[in-house]
């Protein structure tokens, strides 16, 4: 949401239709995820580019790709933009269950990788509240994926 809130405030009007979805039903069958896939195959919606952020709201450090080859390398000429906001690496193998159902339908598919030092001190635990949430590191993480889909939008895939 704060992707589409950044766009509104700088103006930035993209080339490309951006969905904000919020899935449900992650850790209890995928339904949320293999719904939107089924729906948007049966609408012939094409989807070129996906990113979950599921990993934590921590310092972001790096972003992996559902892709190889050469998409993979010409987006690897990105990282030194993203070095002064903390991503550090483009790696293969990216996504996350969410957005896994529509990787069939072509979809390259991207999860932010932060610091996951910390991940199980809070992760399903009684202090998993959005009050233990660093409110700086989850914008560095909003920042970095505002950046990339602008560059995404901007220069391809």
């Amino acid at each position: 949401m704060e992707i589409i809130n950044v766009y509104k405030k700088l103006g930035i009007k993209p080339k490309r239709t951006i969905r904000v979805v919020m899935f449900m039903n992650e850790e209890n069958g995928l339904r949320g995820g293999r719904k939107y896939a089924e729906l948007a195959k049966a609408e012939n919606k094409k989807h070129i580019f996906a990113l979950e952020s599921d990993a934590g709201g921590f310092t972001p450090r790096a972003f992996g790709f559902s892709v190889g080859g050469d998409t993979l390398a010409r987006l690897r000429n990105w990282v030194p933009l993203f070095k002064p906001y903390g991503v550090y690496e483009f790696t293969e193998g990216g996504g996350g269950a969410d957005i896994g159902p529509l990787r069939p339908l072509g979809t390259v598919l991207c999860g932010l990788r932060p610091d996951s030092q910390r991940y199980f001190d809070y992760h399903h635990a009684a202090n998993d509240v959005f009050e233990s949430v660093s409110k700086r590191e989850l914008e560095l993480g909003a920042l970095n994926m505002v950046f990339l889909l602008y560059v995404i939008d901007q220069y391809g895939l």
